[in-house]
């Protein structure tokens, strides 16, 4: 039997990368899933064809999920098409690079809504069918940079920290309605979208050092840490909260 036979679940930020694969892995676990995105439906759209022709079953939603009503609008519509939602994944996020002494404010508050009030939204949206229930799973999306620090990405490292925090604490509110709340820290994941912001000489440069700093030696791929999602989502992982889960072969170790 399949891990996740008839659960619904709402994966924020799930066009492409990693967002896409725990999309299609979900699915493949019996999943009915949302594939939320942002601005690009015909990605989202790709996805969900994916999904079908693999003989499951998905939607794509639209939603800017730093806004209050775009996220209630996004799972109102997700729980009245499948029931309700028993697994939350909060991927969406941004990871723009900018040397720290010059992001200003308007940058500072644009990352921080995107990466971690959209969590606090989501979360706080799909609660009642969560109490409803009795069951479900809020799966956080973190960084392996809240324990390596970097260079160019202060206020994304930072919300990326806020997110442990966040994950900790709300662990602690909802544990009484038997809702579990862990967090993924992934590694240096190469995806597509990677090569959008990045040379290709860059590319191998940071191959040439994870090789050298991991135990593996090679680039994580999406479907490294697609398994940590299904674990987190499954019945396997009910008496396991309020935790983080570093996927990154082996490059830091806590």
């Amino acid at each position: 039997m399949t891990k996740l036979q008839g659960k619904v679940a709402l994966i924020t930020g799930s066009s492409r990368s990693i967002g896409a694969a725990v999309v299609k892995r979900y699915a493949a676990e019996g999943a009915k899933v949302v594939v939320n995105y942002r601005s690009h439906p015909e990605l989202a759209e790709r996805v969900v064809e994916d999904v079908r022709s693999a003989g499951g079953e998905a939607i794509a939603i639209g939603a800017d999920v730093s806004k209050e009503d775009d996220v209630t609008r996004m799972v109102e519509q997700a729980a009245a098409r499948y029931g309700g939602i028993d697994i939350l994944v909060n991927n969406a996020a941004m990871d723009p690079r900018k040397t720290w002494h010059e992001i200003t404010v308007e940058d500072w508050d644009y990352i921080m809504g995107v990466n971690v009030r959209s969590q606090f939204l989501c979360a706080k949206a799909v609660f009642p069918y969560m109490e409803r229930q009795r069951y479900g799973k809020i799966i956080n999306v973190s960084s392996v940079t809240f324990f390596t620090g970097q260079k160019q990405f202060l206020h994304y490292v930072t919300s990326k920290g806020a997110i442990v925090g966040f994950t900790r604490a709300l662990a602690r509110e909802v544990g009484q309605h038997n809702i579990t709340v862990n967090c993924i820290t992934p590694g240096a994941v190469l995806t597509e979208t990677e090569y959008e912001k990045v040379s290709e000489q860059t590319i191998r440069e940071s191959g040439e050092y994870l090789a050298k700093a991991q135990c593996f030696a090679r680039r994580e791929s999406a479907a490294d840490v697609e398994g940590a999602f299904v674990f987190l989502a499954s019945s396997d992982s009910d008496f396991i909260t309020g935790q983080t889960l570093n996927v990154d072969g082996g490059w830091m170790m806590h």
